[in-house]
């Protein structure tokens, strides 16, 4: 790989447009879908399937990835059938339909980010450590999306949205033909050493308990993800303001990404992902007790630099430490699976708990899900380091 020029346009321009998806669909889908009449309790199930739909799709392409080797090739079928697939919104918009849509797209959609994760460190096999300085224009991508479609749609309807989404979706499909595919290594070549494998590298109890905590951080999320739009705007923020808010968090995930490689060089990956989960238990009872106060609020959302920003660059960096590049699909389909239980738990027990215990009970729940991770992350990194 020595002399291999990096092909970072062409890596940061997929994540650009990627995150871009996710900038239309984390603040504007739960609003589109109180936007066509649904209650809380179906908001937060019809935004829970994608999520669960991570916990099944990442394994499948991800075990395709690792015995195939052609990664480049699954992200972009999943780009495609992405796009083929959301398109059957625009037949139906009632409850099973959506539901369907969401399944179906969410399947292929899950199939792309972890194999691409996996090309992007192949890429920079020699310089593992700017990984965040690719990967933070896929939140510059969010935050424009975030940005944008917060203006259109302080002024245009939301039945707009679905177009709007469709067009990303299509540029990510556009980006993934722009992307070469890596060299692969003798690490990748390589026979297995006896007694090794995933399986192997798994049952470690560290990394069993990193993958829960990623389960918990991605639980903790679900109130943030699934009502923080609803919720500004029930405490009077106008549309333009919450699009802000978001934006707000994404720029100090920026600038955490920009500082990853200085922080990794000073503190061990289990340092970062504990502060990152203490930060976020701090964060989820600032939002759901103080969110009115306009200053908390730019605290919690800066707080985001933790809570995402140093959290997944970091558990990025642990899985490749624990399974290397001739595993990392599986390990990396393992932490979108887990990220997506934990989102799609988060999401249901969100749509309940907002009718039952309010924002602020819902948040206390997420912000003790996030302490649980803190304490587990510290009890089996003093056990059995990774």
């Amino acid at each position: 790989m020595t002399g291999v020029a990096v092909p970072y346009w062409r890596l940061s321009g997929f994540y650009l447009f990627y995150f871009a998806l996710l900038g239309a669909t984390a603040p504007f889908l739960a609003p589109w879908f109180a936007y066509l009449g649904f209650a809380p309790a179906r908001i937060g199930e019809l935004v829970a399937i994608p999520m669960l739909m991570r916990c099944v799709a990442p394994h499948l392409w991800g075990w395709l990835g690792d015995r195939t080797g052609q990664r480049l090739r699954i992200v972009r079928l999943g780009a495609a059938a992405t796009l083929a697939t959301f398109s059957l919104v625009f037949l139906g918009q009632s409850y099973a339909w959506l539901a369907m849509v969401m399944a179906l797209h969410a399947f292929f959609w899950h199939a792309v980010l972890p194999q691409f994760e996996v090309i992007t460190l192949a890429h920079l096999r020699q310089q593992p450590t700017r990984y965040g300085q690719v990967r933070l224009w896929g939140s510059i991508g969010f935050i424009l999306a975030v940005v944008a479609l917060g203006r259109w749609f302080e002024y245009q309807s939301l039945s707009s949205y679905p177009y709007t989404v469709a067009v990303i979706m299509m540029g990510i499909l556009l980006a993934s033909a722009w992307v070469p595919a890596p060299i692969r290594g003798e690490d990748e070549t390589s026979q297995v050493a006896p007694g090794d494998g995933f399986l192997a590298r798994l049952g470690q109890p560290a990394v069993l308990a990193f993958y829960a905590c990623v389960g918990l951080m991605q639980l903790s999320h679900g109130p943030y993800y699934t009502f923080f739009s609803i919720y500004l705007g029930e405490l009077g923020y106008s549309a333009v303001v919450i699009g802000l808010c978001w934006a707000l968090g994404v720029v100090a995930e920026i600038l955490m990404f920009l500082a990853m490689a200085w922080l990794l060089a000073r503190f061990s990956v289990r340092q970062v992902l504990t502060v990152s989960f203490a930060l976020a238990a701090v964060r989820w009872l600032l939002l759901g007790s103080l969110a009115q106060n306009a200053t908390v609020l730019v605290l919690a959302q800066v707080l985001h630099s933790a809570t995402f920003g140093s959290f997944h660059a970091a558990a990025i960096q642990q899985v490749r430490q624990t399974f290397g590049l001739r595993y990392q699909g599986q390990g990396q389909a393992l932490y979108a699976a887990l990220a997506g239980i934990g989102g799609a738990l988060g999401a249901v027990y969100a749509g309940y708990s907002w009718q039952a215990l309010g924002p602020f009970g819902t948040f206390a729940l997420a912000s003790l899900a996030a302490a649980a991770a803190t304490v587990m992350i510290v009890v089996f990194d003093k056990k059995e380091p990774v």
